[in-house]
């Protein structure tokens, strides 16, 4: 999954999560999708301007629900912002912005991969015991998805990265022929002889290789598979 359509596909899953929690809360819930991906939280995605808004606030804070549900992996909730001790700063910010309640959900992707849906109501106590479930229900049918989609692009990085060393055996192997060929000499000498111009140029030997290649063929280094 590359970046666009992964951000596509978060934005269409914070629209979903905050139409379903909406509709079991009688309220205009928004939504915003937070990724922790080895790094600190950022936001992803959100069902509106106003909901990735209010996550970059909390973000920019350092500290609140949803950060404080990714690192605790477990629901966090401000039931009234006018009431609740713990975020004073960021409570200000939601009740300046017509927030009154917010709730985050963690979500364990895989390994060191995390997720978190932020959920913003407009009025205190929206997130009831029955919204919550919703909430919760909708996190977990959205656990498998994204689990599955990070498992794809791992999968396809690893390719990537398989192909690219490929190449860069392909180059080195080239350049070892010709300089076989020009010196008259064995392939460990012709490696020995590839290494220390490597070493001297302080350069990786796999673009010293590529470098000699491209200077006698005028061509980058193709790798070919058989089908």
């Amino acid at each position: 999954m590359g970046a666009e359509n992964a951000v596509e596909f978060l934005s269409g899953l914070s629209g979903l999560a905050a139409a379903a929690v909406s509709e079991a809360a009688d309220d205009q819930i928004e939504c915003a999708v937070t990724l922790q991906l080895r790094r600190r939280p950022a936001t992803a995605a959100g069902s509106s301007q106003r909901a990735l808004d209010l996550d970059h606030v909390e973000q920019s804070l350092g500290d609140g629900p949803c950060i404080r549900a990714l690192r605790e992996m477990s629901s966090v909730m401000i039931d009234d912002v006018s009431k609740d001790p713990r975020w004073p700063a960021y409570n200000e910010a939601l009740a300046a912005a017509n927030v009154h309640s917010t709730l985050g959900v963690p979500l364990e992707i895989s390994g060191d991969a995390r997720a978190a849906l932020n959920f913003f109501a407009t009025k205190p106590g929206a997130f009831t015991a029955d919204v919550y479930e919703k909430a919760g229900g909708f996190a977990a049918a959205a656990h498998n998805t994204l689990h599955l989609s990070v498992r794809i692009n791992t999968a396809q990085n690893r390719a990537e990265d398989l192909e690219a060393a490929l190449e860069s055996r392909t180059a080195i192997n080239l350049a070892c022929g010709v300089i076989m060929a020009q010196n008259r000499c064995s392939q460990a000498e012709a490696m020995d002889i590839l290494t220390k111009v490597s070493s001297n140029r302080n350069r990786k030997l796999r673009d010293v290789a590529t470098e000699l290649i491209e200077q006698l063929s005028g061509d980058s280094i193709q790798t070919h598979f058989d089908g």
